[in-house]
């Protein structure tokens, strides 16, 4: 078999088709759990503590720890911890989102009975009568 139609034979299957429904559908629910945590969480929590992550950074070159990231970061190199922090929790959510998708659909494969046994045909079942005449 070629190597041409065994990518034939691979693209037509199902599963190149599933990966890209999957990657398509992963990117855009990326984008949802990126903008729950920007636009949601990080402010709810900065309401609260008074913070903004956003602007969490350690100066590496003597700037002035009171001006915003960007101002800091045109002055020189900043350590900006703070968008590491929104991005890992972003991390976390879909992966524990991810996490419960797999646990439903590991239940849901559990859940389903497994499919009776065939009947044996006829056949199979006069040759072993046969098989079983002639031992004796």
């Amino acid at each position: 078999m070629g190597m041409m139609s065994e990518f034939k034979e691979f693209a037509a299957g199902g599963n190149v088709m599933d990966l890209a429904v999957g990657v398509i559908i992963g990117g855009a629910f990326g984008k949802i759990v990126d903008s729950l945590v920007s636009d949601i969480i990080m402010p709810t929590i900065g309401l609260f503590g008074n913070t903004d992550f956003a602007n969490m950074y350690i100066p590496l070159a003597d700037q002035d720890p009171t001006l915003t990231l960007v101002e800091a970061q045109k002055l020189g190199s900043v350590l900006s911890y703070g968008n590491f922090i929104t991005i890992l929790l972003n991390f976390v959510i879909l992966a524990f989102i991810i996490f419960q998708i797999v646990r439903a659909m590991n239940k849901m494969k559990k859940a389903q009975p497994a499919p009776a046994p065939a009947p044996t045909p006829d056949e199979v079942l006069l040759l072993r009568e046969i098989r079983d005449a002639l031992k004796k």
